[in-house]
């Protein structure tokens, strides 16, 4: 042991004297040190090891939930503008929207009135495609024009047998012809009081939707079985008729019962059959019936040689009844059974009927024509018209 050494309480060998304090301390400060860096570089990897879990989970959870639709979301502004303009007048938010560039294509001049918000339009676009109407088996287009163009193909290309050595003869030509339907302005002006737009619990957007759809579907029932296209669509009855043996383009071809006003008293089914075989095959396969719930009830009551009955129900809520294995649409715009009524159509309506239609549907709020009431004048632009004459053939109660 030397001078600069004393033995410890345990009997260990330490410096002692000035020196041997100072590199007790310098010791210490390099082990604080030590500590303190190794510390850092756990809490370091600690924060790298949180974002990375809080990474993975939000990855999780959007793959999980589904995204919000963007079209909510940008409707929302115009949703609450426009239900603040049917309540009180004040369009400053529709206007404003239109200024940010928000809703280029939904604010219009508060002349023609605005557009409702994509929420409220396919909930009245929704009660038109349930209604009883043609546009649930009918071919339904969206246009932006003011009429639309069907450019139909009544003949086909000929063909003929080539030999390796004989001159190939000239085929015949198609003939096209261009069927344009125009849209027409379809109208429902419901009204509601003040004191009831006042009510903060009044679903003004709501009651609004259904008083437009109930209107719009019937009008448009109507206009697509009947219509004389002025200033509405042309109905599918309202275009000349003839006998089936002599059609011709731009006729619609039809059978007979045999009977005036009524079925055939011997075998009246087989009128049902005659008009079901008298439409072309390639149409047959997305073929339906459409008659009013008057003809159905004689209808369903028919039976085939063997005694089983032509009709069924749907087998499932929703599913239509069937016709000797075709769709049925009861549409109460088809006429009765009466002399001569072409009062049953059996067709493939997807290529025989066409409805274009614009997307939007405006509205226009009207203080003052009917105080103390409030008046919103709706409008939107429909038209229809037959697109294929040979897809549709009729049933017509008569003997000629």
């Amino acid at each position: 042991m030397t001078e600069t050494e004393t033995k410890s309480s345990g009997g260990d060998l330490v410096p002692k004297g000035p020196d041997a304090t100072s590199e007790v301390k310098s010791a210490l400060a390099g082990f604080l040190n030590e500590f303190s860096q190794f510390q850092n570089d756990i809490n370091v990897k600690f924060a790298k090891q949180e974002e990375r879990i809080s990474m993975l989970n939000t990855k999780t959870m959007t793959h999980l939930r589904p995204a919000l639709s963007p079209q909510i979301d940008e409707g929302a502004p115009h949703k609450k503008a426009l239900g603040t303009y049917l309540r009180t007048g004040d369009d400053d938010g529709l206007r404003g929207l239109e200024l940010e560039g928000k809703a280029l294509n939904t604010a219009v001049n508060a002349e023609g009135g605005y557009l409702v918000d994509a929420q409220t339009a396919e909930m009245i676009q929704s009660v038109l495609r349930g209604a009883s109407s043609l546009r649930a088996i009918a071919n339904v287009v969206n246009v932006e024009a003011t009429s639309f163009d069907v450019l139909v193909d009544q003949t086909d290309v000929g063909a003929g047998w080539a030999t390796e050595t004989a001159a190939t003869t000239e085929t015949d030509t198609p003939q096209i012809e261009r069927i344009s339907i125009p849209l027409h302005e379809l109208s429902a002006l419901p009204k509601a009081s003040q004191r009831l737009l006042d009510d903060t619990a009044f679903d003004i957007e709501g009651w609004l939707a259904g008083r437009i759809a109930d209107k719009f579907a019937r009008a448009e029932a109507a206009a697509f079985v009947s219509g004389d296209g002025v200033d509405k669509p042309t109905g599918f009855l309202t275009h000349p008729t003839a006998a089936d043996a002599s059609w011709s383009w731009g006729n619609l071809g039809y059978v007979i019962t045999g009977a005036d006003g009524d079925f055939a008293a011997l075998n009246p089914a087989d009128a049902i059959v005659d008009l079901v075989y008298a439409l072309g095959a390639r149409y047959r396969a997305n073929a339906s019936f459409v008659m009013n719930s008057k003809t159905a009830g004689a209808v369903r009551k028919m039976k085939d040689a063997d005694g089983r009955f032509l009709w069924s129900d749907g087998l499932a809520a929703g599913e239509p009844a069937r016709l000797m294995g075709y769709p049925v649409l009861i549409a109460e715009d088809m006429p009765d059974i009466a002399s001569n009524a072409m009062a049953i159509a059996f067709g493939d309506f997807g290529a025989g009927y066409t409805i274009a239609e614009r997307p939007e549907l405006r509205v226009l709020r009207d203080p003052f024509s009917a105080k103390p009431h409030v008046l919103f004048y709706a409008t939107k632009r429909v038209g229809g018209d037959v697109s294929d004459f040979a897809a549709i053939k009729l049933l017509k109660f008569g003997i000629s």
